[in-house]
């Protein structure tokens, strides 16, 4: 049986991963960047994948990565939720790092794994685990041209992971135009390909729907951390804040609340490691775990967002303050690699749980 507890290494770093990001990740840094013209802090990408070397934890070491596991990319996340990183960390390391072992490429593989080459898979980031992925064509030359919309992480990419023609393709140039995003930590863009060369990784999308059940697994890592540092947040601020000459969370309503959130929150841990846990072994409950993980923490997410913004009172409303930041970030991950609705129908067909009659 699976321990889903966390181990000594994996403390170990996200002591790591959480020291890095205070220091190079302060929520005032995060604001300014939003306002700048550069929404990735490539500097931190940097600092995490040469000076930590968190890029390739999931690869092998004869491969060029650490020889972890995803349970370790998980731990990872998790960190970067917390603090809404704005980093390539999820397009690169998990969805694009993914397809490319799942291929077995060893060109652009250990480049990646090791932080010398950032990809993407170039599909919408709303794309769901079994879900229709864009239309590409394959020209005779090799070449491959179509538009695929809503990619998360394309605009710092060195190489975009193109389905095409029922097969994989790794393409180094083409159009990215950034689109107006709700997240500004994580920004979208489209990609658009015209007669665009590409190398053939693999003539079947079995890589792709790989990195979409993965990408969506540990996305509820992601919602995890988020949720606990919108839950921490919030916690110490209404036992700073005095109101009618008390605390204001001694006030009975916000105690059930708070307690309710916290209950969801450890729910919330329990399911996403579990995910993990599955994806890291292997299980064949796989399928259901992540589907368990996706319908639980993209609700968490946003309900603590939510909470955060609003127990804050005014502050809360501003810009200023970073909480409209896990707002758009836990609404952004809601909606993608399939919404909560999408994932709990997957998990009754699974289940063989059909919907009554109506």
């Amino acid at each position: 049986m699976s321990d889903l507890l966390y181990s000594e290494i994996e403390e170990e770093l996200r002591s790591s991963v959480r020291d890095l990001l205070t220091d190079h990740c302060p929520p005032s840094a995060v604001l300014a960047r939003c306002e700048g013209p550069e929404p990735y802090d490539l500097p931190l990408w940097r600092n995490l994948t040469v000076g930590l070397g968190v890029a390739g934890l999931q690869v092998p070491e004869l491969l060029g990565g650490a020889g972890a596991s995803v349970r370790e990319v998980a731990v990872v996340l998790e960190e970067l939720g917390r603090s809404v990183a704005p980093v390539p960390y999820f397009g690169s390391s998990v969805l694009g790092l993914t397809a490319l072992l799942a291929c077995a490429d060893g060109e652009l593989l250990p480049a990646v794994a090791a932080g010398a080459l950032t990809a993407t898979l170039a599909v919408p980031f709303s794309t769901a685990p079994g879900g229709p992925l864009p239309t590409v064509s394959v020209g005779p030359d090799g070449t491959i041209t179509g538009r695929i919309t809503s990619v998360a992480d394309a605009l710092p990419a060195d190489v975009l992971l193109v389905p095409a023609d029922g097969g994989l393709y790794a393409v180094e140039t083409a159009t990215v135009t950034r689109r107006t995003s709700l997240d500004l930590t994580r920004q979208l863009a489209d990609v658009t390909l015209d007669g665009t060369p590409a190398r053939k990784l693999t003539s079947d999308d079995g890589p792709v729907r790989q990195a979409l059940l993965t990408g969506a697994g540990l996305l509820a890592s992601e919602q995890l951390g988020l949720a606990e540092w919108c839950l921490t947040t919030t916690v110490a601020y209404l036992k700073e804040r005095q109101q009618f000459g008390r605390q204001v969370g001694s006030f009975q309503a916000l105690k059930h609340r708070l307690a309710d959130l916290w209950l969801e929150t450890v729910g919330g841990r329990a399911v996403a490691r579990y995910a993990a846990d599955a994806l890291a072994t292997d299980s064949p409950d796989t399928a259901v775990a992540v589907a368990v993980a996706q319908a639980h923490c993209g609700a968490l997410a946003v309900r603590a967002a939510e909470e955060c913004v609003q127990l804050h009172g005014g502050i809360g409303m501003t810009w200023e303050h970073p909480a409209h930041l896990y707002l758009k970030r836990a609404k952004a991950d809601q909606l993608a690699l399939g919404t909560p609705g999408h994932h709990r129908n997957s998990l009754a067909a699974l289940a063989d749980l059909p919907a009554p009659s109506p």
